[in-house]
């Protein structure tokens, strides 16, 4: 009997060992199931969103990193491509840039963001046709005085060279890519902040960064507004892209589906000035054509 009563001691012990490893592993399991860092670089028009959408993520989510930067569509599309971050943010698809191998990549759609012309409030230009707009970009309009404004100077103001929010204005608003030599700005901020002080000064933004001291051109007599984007009679405008390569990691895969959720779709989507696609009525492909959505 006190052999029995010494086994079946030796049992418990050994069993209460176990169940101390496994619980052990298994915490160490969830540890590292809840912290990840995520990193989001690339597009500056969707920016804001993630930005905001990342910090309010963090604070029901302990132990997840999220850094957004910006740098343009191309920057975004090239280090998603090559690794070196959690997800590319772009404005264009994978396939509409040179050098990217858009089967490496999975692309996450998170909203619809609208591009217009914009120019100083005080200017006084409230409308152009899109053959005066291109005219203005390509240099051939110089004076403000050509179009209707005062005799002023015009002041072009470009999007550097791999930004989406620029390739998408010149296929889509001005349907040439030959523009005129002008000051070239890395982000959309800056170019925000530059129209703003600058009489003579013309450029284009996404609908977030349209505030106070710039004006929206409407273009042959449309007005950019969400309303006309809806059904593509603003023709300005893009899905907002956030690529991974390949599938996404577990946490990744947790933040996408959040801003894609109804929670951040319904709130802070518009709240910015963004469009959630659920709202759409037509739908654009990577070749460019429209059709309705069904």
């Amino acid at each position: 009997m006190k052999r029995i009563s010494t086994a079946l001691l030796s049992i418990g012990v050994i069993a209460l060992l176990l169940a101390g490893c496994q619980g052990k592993q298994a915490n160490q399991g969830e540890s590292k199931e809840q912290s990840a860092k995520i990193t989001a670089v690339g597009s500056t028009a969707l920016q804001p969103l993630v930005e905001q959408a990342g910090a309010t993520y963090q604070t029901k989510h302990a132990g997840i990193d999220i850094t957004v930067q910006g740098g343009g569509s191309g920057t975004g599309l090239a280090q998603v491509s090559d690794g070196s971050v959690t997800i590319g943010n772009s404005d264009i698809f994978a396939e509409e840039k040179a050098g990217i191998n858009a089967k490496q990549l999975v692309d996450h759609k998170v909203a619809v963001v609208a591009i217009a012309p914009v120019v100083n409030e005080k200017l006084g230009i409230k409308s152009l046709t899109q053959a005066q707009l291109k005219d203005i970009f390509t240099g051939k309009i110089k004076n403000w005085h050509a179009v209707g404004g005062p005799d002023q100077s015009i002041t072009v103001v470009n999007r550097a060279q791999g930004s989406g929010t620029r390739q998408t204005f010149e296929n889509l608003g001005l349907k040439t890519n030959k523009v005129m030599t002008s000051q070239e700005q890395d982000s959309s901020g800056t170019v925000q902040k530059i129209v703003r002080q600058t009489p003579g000064a013309i450029s284009y933004l996404a609908f977030p960064y349209i505030k106070d001291g710039l004006k929206a051109v409407a273009l042959d007599n449309v007005q950019p507004t969400t309303k006309n984007v809806l059904t593509n009679q603003w023709p300005i405008w893009s899905y907002e892209h956030a690529y991974t390569k390949g599938a996404p990691n577990y946490q990744t895969a947790k933040f996408i589906n959040y801003l894609q959720s109804k929670d951040v779709q319904k709130t802070l989507v518009p709240k910015l000035g963004y469009i959630p696609m659920t709202q759409m009525k037509v739908e654009r492909h990577a070749d460019g054509s429209i059709q309705d959505v069904k």
